[in-house]
């Protein structure tokens, strides 16, 4: 048992007596890793954070019910998962077949830099971790069934052994190893080929080139060079205004559609969610004298070509540490 653990279970040895400040101090330190967890069975950052709320009330309410059989983090992720499964009871109707996610949300990165940090001495985890939060994968998981869907997480995630998974579920060994190779084989249709090439993609030089000339190529509003950039499967999705769009030349109709080439002086802030590069795009508003927010472009990259582009709208600036707006270039 590490030293973290033994002070974990010191501190929880007797829930019942605790008071609500004192519940509150040894269940906050978990917050960040239980609504990373909700938000991978949601796919909503704003659904996680009620799904972490319910989480702590479940706890509080049922605190006597922790009799220490196994750690204090692993009750929480049990009531946790039980929430999402719960919401995920009365929620909006399964994603259609085209793969679209329209209560898709995006994540910032410095709230994933909360997260306990993993060694570099395990590469594996690392990229589990990261692999495990990109929008693509965020996405696939959204097409599974609910308990399919938890076992994948508890299982390939965060690693729990079956039994564990299947006292949580309160189903078989035998339902839950299947209910997972079920949940691989969902995936395996709707996560992209070329998944094995994502690990490490954001220290690249390489990509964080495509990824300056794409911004600038599209403050400039120039759809042209935007298309040599994009790989010819490229994937186009805009939640939650509308589905996905799949293909180049779909992808660049749909933009000069939408009067994309004449948005031209734009200016860009660079960022990261997801643990993808991403841009937060301004626009100048004259009755303000100021550049304002209008999207959030998250990327996907392989092969050096965008394979990949999720546009948020403005709302989601602030969560992400966006400014709410720019200087005039000439203030």
């Amino acid at each position: 048992m590490t030293a973290v653990t033994r002070l974990e279970e010191r501190d929880v040895s007797d829930l019942d007596t605790m008071d609500e400040t004192e519940f509150a101090g040894v269940t906050e330190r978990h917050r960040r890793e239980l609504h990373v967890h909700c938000y991978r069975m949601l796919g909503s950052f704003e659904d996680a954070e009620d799904a972490v709320q319910e989480t702590f009330l479940r706890a509080w309410r049922r605190r006597e019910t922790y009799a220490g059989r196994s750690t204090f983090r692993a009750w929480l992720y049990r009531i946790a998962t039980n929430a999402c499964l719960d919401l995920l009871e009365k929620r909006r109707p399964k994603p259609a077949t085209g793969g679209e996610v329209l209560w898709l949300q995006p994540y910032p990165d410095h709230l994933l830099d909360e997260l306990p940090a993993i060694g570099a001495d395990e590469p594996e985890a690392l990229a589990v971790a990261r692999e495990t939060i990109e929008l693509a994968y965020v996405v696939a998981v959204q097409h599974l069934a609910p308990r399919p869907r938890a076992v994948l997480i508890l299982r390939d995630v965060l690693g729990w052994p079956a039994k564990n998974v299947a006292d949580l579920l309160g189903d078989s060994v035998n339902s839950v190893n299947s209910a997972l190779q079920r949940a691989r084989a969902g995936m395996r249709e709707h996560l992209p080929a070329e998944r094995q090439e994502w690990t490490g993609a954001e220290d690249d030089v390489a990509n964080r080139e495509l990824v300056r000339r794409f911004t600038d190529a599209s403050v400039a509003a120039d759809i042209d060079t935007i298309a040599t950039m994009l790989r010819d499967d490229v994937r186009f999705a805009m939640p939650p205004t509308q589905g996905l769009i799949v293909g180049r030349d779909a992808v660049i109709a749909d933009w000069v559609a939408g009067g994309y080439p004449e948005m031209a002086g734009l200016r860009s802030v660079a960022t990261s969610v997801n643990r993808q590069p991403a841009v937060g795009y301004y626009t100048w508003h004259e009755p303000s004298g100021a550049y304002v927010p209008i999207t959030v472009d998250v990327l996907r990259i392989s092969g050096g070509r965008v394979t990949e582009v999720t546009i948020f709208d403005r709302d989601h600036f602030p969560r992400l540490g966006l400014p709410e707006r720019l200087p005039s270039e000439s203030a």
